[in-house]
């Protein structure tokens, strides 16, 4: 017999399999476990002009707005810095001539479409407000691919900081939360996801992709959860 369940060895030992929950948390709860050592907060693309209101694709814009992830991300980034944690806002943004961007890419549609499309230094590529951006804030921007260890800075200078795990908030879990994920794993961080601090569309996809797959390579945990978790 074949069991598709993801085993309680993976976040140590958290008493439900993913199989037992409807929780996409209960698949990942590993806070009794877990060492928190020097974590990161890295934010994904909670940017206006790609979930806020100057955002074009309006069912994400939508889903964030529906669900206040942006204010959920903004609580996780205060507590973090009130714990002398860093916070990374990883962004994406395209030069006026498009250089160092794949258009072929079928995410780029917009880009395609429209020239002041997430135009570097124009509001579209700004911050949403909720997150609270300070100045002690790291900003990791790119003009390629979909997440943002590769062909970025961002690895040398969360281990210049001496960050040996990341928690993720942000969008989203189609692409970006994801490959953001699997990427930090495959350099050695340990990763948390804040469950109530990321998107897909549609939610339902978002609930899967965090039982079946974030679940089987990272904690899975509440921004309440993860304050929490450093407090101890």
């Amino acid at each position: 017999m074949v069991n598709n369940s993801v085993p309680n060895s993976i976040c140590g030992i958290i008493g439900v399999t993913v199989a037992e929950s409807d929780d996409p948390s209960d698949a990942a709860r590993c806070s009794a476990t877990t060492v928190t050592a020097m974590d990161a907060v890295l934010t994904m693309e909670l940017q206006r002009g790609v979930c806020g209101d100057l955002a074009s694709f309006a069912a994400l814009r939508d889903e964030v707005a529906d669900r206040d992830i942006a204010t959920a991300a903004g609580r996780l980034c205060a507590a973090a810095r009130a714990a002398a944690r860093p916070v990374v806002h990883c962004t994406f943004s395209l030069r006026a001539d498009r250089s160092g961007t794949d258009l072929a890419i079928p995410l780029m549609w917009a880009a395609r479409k429209d020239p002041e499309y997430l135009l570097q230094h124009t509001a579209a590529c700004e911050l949403m407000p909720q997150l609270g951006q300070q100045a002690a804030d790291h900003l990791c921007d790119r003009h390629h691919g979909v997440s943002p260890f590769g062909g970025t800075d961002l690895h040398a200078r969360l281990r210049a900081l001496g960050v040996s795990g990341v928690v993720i908030a942000g969008v989203s879990l189609n692409v970006g939360v994801i490959g953001t994920a699997i990427e930090a794993v495959n350099l050695g961080y340990r990763v948390t996801v804040a469950s109530d601090a990321v998107a897909a569309v549609p939610n339902d996809y978002g609930l899967a992709v965090l039982r079946n797959s974030v679940a089987a390579i990272a904690v899975v945990q509440t921004v309440e959860e993860v304050i929490t978790r450093w407090a101890v």
